[in-house]
């Protein structure tokens, strides 16, 4: 396993986002951690979470895609974080997109924030996993 990535394991645990011990999913399942990104709470912390997203898409995927998309809730300050640590770290200035949980009626009506979907490639943050698909 490389470096950054058990120091990001170790972040987690000194956040309190990672938890050991017998928990039960929304879902019903029995797992023996749990992570709450809830827990990020200072702004040094997604600072640093955001260097360790970037590294770990930068690892993977490279920067090719558009758009870097966190759904709502959780996943708006992970991307968010990410593209400023993108831009920091790799002088790459990506595009970043979120979703409401319900459309707007007012101001600035819509669902999405951020740069709009209007691409073919999109990096997305599900939470327990980071992908990047061809769209359109």
């Amino acid at each position: 396993m490389e470096q950054y990535k058990k120091e990001f394991i170790e972040f987690m645990i000194d956040c309190n986002v990672l938890k050991f011990g017998d928990f039960v999913t929304k879902s019903g399942r029995k797992t023996p951690f749990f992570v709450n990104t809830g827990f990020y709470r200072t702004g040094s912390q997604l600072k640093r979470l955001g260097e360790y997203y970037a590294q770990a898409i930068h690892d993977h995927f490279g920067f090719d895609f558009d758009v870097l998309f966190g759904p709502a809730y959780k996943g708006i300050p992970l991307s968010v974080a990410a593209t400023i640590a993108i831009s920091e770290k790799y002088d790459k200035d990506i595009r970043y997109c979120s979703n409401r949980k319900e459309v707007k009626d007012h101001g600035d009506k819509g669902i999405l924030l951020g740069s709009l979907l209007l691409t073919q490639f999109i990096c997305i943050f599900n939470l327990d996993k980071i992908c990047i698909d061809r769209f359109f």
